[in-house]
């Protein structure tokens, strides 16, 4: 199974970058089958088209606007994702629908897509994400896991140095 997990967004905006924030985690704390690649994707865009390529599944992770309260976590699959993502909040979005339509006019579509996202609090200029989004931090992780585990990837937690 060649499995992509993009993290999506920009750390500069506050919430916005909560997808980059999963990924480094799942980066640092779990090891994964060789199978499984795991891209920072940030504001890139169209510039993520190649890595769509032979993949089986791809993963996105990001602040989305599910029009809920700040902090809660939602999925969308499949075709749902490229009009769902067009309704989101930062300049960032722009290019995400544009690449999964061009993906499918390239027919390099994968399978089988999901994004799972959260309600940003705000994407104003910070570091630091709200309370909200960092509140749910560990189940947006788990969710990002549970839907790997649903995928057949078993991600191993790495071993800590006490």
């Amino acid at each position: 199974m060649n499995i992509a997990i993009f993290g999506i967004g920009n750390i500069l905006l506050s919430d916005d970058g909560i997808g980059i924030h999963i990924i480094n985690r799942l980066k640092e704390d779990y090891e994964f089958p060789e199978s499984i690649e795991i891209i920072d994707g940030g504001t890139k865009g169209l510039d993520l088209l190649p890595l769509f390529e032979n993949r089986d599944k791809v993963l996105f992770i990001d602040a989305a606007n599910f029009k809920k309260e700040p902090g809660t976590i939602g999925t969308i699959e499949g075709d749902k994702i490229p009009a769902f993502l067009g309704q989101k909040l930062s300049v960032h979005h722009i290019g995400i629908p544009d690449m999964l339509f061009a993906a499918k006019l390239m027919e390099i579509t994968p399978p089988e897509m999901c994004l799972i996202g959260i309600q940003p609090e705000s994407m104003e200029t910070s570091l630091e994400l709200t309370d909200p989004v960092k509140n749910n931090f560990d189940e947006l992780l788990n969710s990002v896991l549970d839907k790997l585990k649903q995928w057949g990837v078993e991600a191993t937690p790495k071993k800590t140095i006490v």
